[in-house]
């Protein structure tokens, strides 16, 4: 590799917005403000979605009215003569 060209990879603390969750992982984000975290200081960065805070994954995700949906759709255009 070359030397001087390749962004810092270093340990860094994601938290999350909503919910305050945070993660200590690896990365070469840039961060402004610093956390202190196990007795260490890191960089921190503020998300907005997390696992902890995306519907998919809190188990909070609506499920839409597809059959209402279908319907809709079959009034408005119909449905297509068989053969």
């Amino acid at each position: 590799m070359r030397r001087g060209i390749h962004p810092e990879y270093r340990t860094v603390v994601f938290r999350d917005a909503g919910t305050g969750a945070t993660y200590r992982t690896r990365s070469t984000v840039p961060a402004d403000q610093t956390v202190e975290l196990d007795g260490q200081t890191y960089p921190l960065v503020v998300v907005d979605v997390s696992a902890s805070s995306h519907p998919l994954w809190s188990g909070t995700q609506r499920v839409l009215d597809t059959a209402g949906r279908v319907e809709r759709f079959h009034r408005r255009y119909g449905t297509r003569a068989e053969g």
